[in-house]
């Protein structure tokens, strides 16, 4: 048997191979997410609720009267209702009271009986609604149907005082929150049970994730189970049994499907100079030249006196400076198919701030050497 004998370069040949299988075992997989992450099943939705109400017990924050006429008339109103008649022609001079709108959001599945969360908004010239009660408000959907009653104390999470022309004021005064403030009253009926199929609609259009969602499904459920209908929408074969289906629908939102790259895109926005731009964002070969031209112009008064006894006025004159100031400017070659980190570092390297990004980055679409779609809000 031969002695076995190890070299220096033999060891370190043996240790990188082991470090590479170990990262290659350390890797991690293609990033996948799940379905219910990408889509929504169709039907399952949330709706909106709206109502004017009145929030009663301010300690004097309420709304002035004089100037909001419709927090007296809802309040005549709410007496009558109860029973009180106010006489004609009477000033009612409120401080304690603000007219208020109401929102909600029913979720999906809402069953009357059951609470949600209302958000309540001061529409007059209230200063604060901390402390106050929301009085009895019905919640109406786009179709003007009542579904849900609204009432309880509004917690507000600010705070602010005020004397002798001075004020403190800490967060918002005026919008304010009732946990389970308000009881559904009516169910919003739902069409996902009365097909043998559900529809699943991506969050964002694209064909790829599409087509990969509905290889996907026909993997885990079966051939023939998905079909695409477009870019968006999936017809999946469902169960008709309504517990065999909420087991279905529970296992297809579980799925794992890795997403196909998105659009590349760069937002703009103007107003405040922010520039975003996604990971696909690419350039081809091209030079940028960046530099800063400034006017300076100043301006100094200048007094002429006349002589002593000379008979002549005193004149006061201007002088004005103007001063050119150039910085040089850069030129920088940008190879193609840079990718958005090394986009990101040679702007930076010419000193270009988010505002020159604007003008940059559009001299660059219109050269056709931005391989992006470019959005200005």
């Amino acid at each position: 048997m031969k002695p076995v004998s190890f070299t220096l370069r033999s060891i370190k040949a043996v240790a990188i191979a082991a470090l590479g299988a170990c990262v290659l075992l350390a890797a991690p997989a293609s990033h996948a997410e799940r379905l219910k992450d990408l889509a929504s099943i169709q039907g399952v939705r949330q709706n909106q609720l709206i109502g004017y109400g009145l929030v009663v017990g301010l300690d004097g924050s309420g709304d002035q009267t004089t100037q909001t006429p419709f927090t007296v008339q809802s309040v005549i109103s709410m007496l009558q209702s109860l029973g009180v008649t106010v006489p004609p022609g009477t000033s009612l001079q409120l401080k304690n009271v603000a007219a208020v709108v109401v929102t909600a959001s029913l979720p999906a599945f809402a069953r009357p009986g059951q609470t949600i969360d209302v958000t309540v908004s001061s529409m007059g010239n209230a200063k604060s609604l901390r402390g106050g009660t929301l009085l009895m408000t019905p919640l109406k959907g786009a179709d003007g149907q009542v579904y849900g009653i609204a009432q309880g104390n509004v917690l507000v999470g600010g705070v602010g005082a005020s004397a002798s022309g001075s004020k403190a004021q800490v967060n918002h005064l005026s919008v304010g929150r009732i946990s389970a403030g308000a009881t559904v009253e009516r169910a919003v009926p739902t069409t996902l049970g009365r097909e043998d199929a559900i529809y699943v609609e991506l969050n964002d259009t694209d064909f790829s994730t599409a087509s990969r969602v509905v290889d996907t499904i026909n993997r885990r459920f079966g051939p023939e189970t998905a079909a695409a209908q477009d870019g968006r929408v999936i017809r999946v074969r469902a169960p008709q049994i309504s517990d065999e289906r909420v087991a279905f629908l529970g296992a297809l939102e579980s799925l794992h499907v890795t997403p196909a790259q998105t659009q590349a895109k760069v937002i703009l926005n103007a107003r405040t100079g922010s520039v975003v731009m996604n990971q696909a964002v690419t350039l081809d070969a091209c030079a940028v030249s960046h530099g800063n031209l400034s006017v300076v112009i100043n301006t100094q008064p200048v007094i002429s006196q006349p002589a002593p006894l000379s008979g002549g006025q005193t004149v006061v004159t201007s002088t004005s400076q103007i001063e050119i100031q150039k910085d040089p400017g850069q030129v920088l070659l940008l190879k193609g198919g840079t990718s958005l980190a090394d986009v990101v570092k040679a702007l930076n390297a010419i000193g270009a701030t988010p505002q020159d990004l604007l003008a940059i980055l559009q001299a660059m679409k219109a050269a056709g050497s931005l391989r992006a779609e470019l959005e200005i809000i």
